[in-house]
């Protein structure tokens, strides 16, 4: 049996619908107060009677980085280092889930800090021979309204409203994963035993510009697109390509460009929700 914490997220409800009938999804009331301090007992006691070799997979979390820092760290960190010490405890393995960005800036926001955080006790707990696995993932799409916060949300509201993008001069390196390749990619590592921290990368990042590009001109309306409007970050990354690891080498991944162009004019397609 797999449980899900976090069953409500986009990847959790994808995770969910992959295989419904070995996948329970936590409600979060029974979840809610795990963050606290003591907690660990209660959850060991809540998975005492699962089935041998059940996993938990904390899919729970805050991303926008405009968020009080005590969410990040309650929802990020603390939640997810009680469920390990808890269900450890009870036997069951535990995956967590983290970000790329937590091993390519220098200068994190309270999100990547915090899963930073959370990926350094993954991986003492798996080195002290407990069953932790702590899976890294890039940029994820599908599976919903992309967050109006984040680049693509950004990028289809701006076509929604027939209004300029400005963006920076785009040289940021970003690989574009399909929430569904990376679910596949999640079974792939429960089923090799994998622990530690693992990145889920296929090797094949694109530019920000070229995303843009690409998908400005699918849906013609390169005429809106402003490159290098807004100043370009200084800390991101701009250089680093991360392999492909072995456990994933026989999985396809949808090529990027073409992937968010189709995703972006299916949202497009959408009627607009009202306030």
């Amino acid at each position: 049996m797999i449980y899900v914490i976090g069953g409500r997220g986009r990847l959790g409800r994808a995770i969910c619908a992959s295989r419904p009938a070995d996948i329970t999804a936590l409600d979060r009331a029974v979840y809610a107060e795990w963050w606290r301090d003591g907690a660990a007992g209660q959850i060991a006691r809540f998975f005492a009677a699962a089935e041998p070799g059940s996993i938990v997979l904390v899919t729970a979390g805050v991303l926008d980085p405009a968020l009080p820092a005590v969410q990040h760290q309650r929802v990020n960190f603390e939640l997810p280092a009680r469920i390990i010490d808890g269900a450890c405890k009870a036997g069951l393995r535990v995956v967590t889930f983290g970000t790329v960005m937590e091993r390519l800036v220098a200068h994190p926001n309270a999100y990547i800090a915090t899963k930073a955080m959370l990926g350094r006790h993954a991986a003492e707990r798996a080195a002290a021979g407990d069953a932790v696995t702590h899976l890294q993932v890039h940029t994820l799409y599908g599976g919903g309204e992309p967050a109006p916060f984040m680049f693509l949300g950004q990028l289809c509201c701006a076509l929604r409203e027939g209004r300029p993008f400005e963006m920076s001069p785009g040289r940021q390196l970003r690989e574009y994963h399909h929430v569904d390749d990376d679910v596949a990619a999640v079974h792939a590592v429960l089923v090799a035993g994998e622990t530690g921290i693992v990145t889920l990368s296929h090797g094949d990042p694109c530019t920000l510009r070229d995303l843009a590009e690409g998908v400005f001109a699918a849906v013609g309306r390169g005429d809106l697109l402003r490159i290098g409007a807004r100043p370009e970050p200084p800390d991101d990354n701009y250089a680093t390509m991360l392999p492909r690891p072995q456990v994933l080498e026989n999985l396809s991944f949808r090529p990027a460009l073409e992937g968010v162009s189709d995703y972006v004019k299916a949202q497009l397609s959408k009627p607009q929700q009202q306030a």
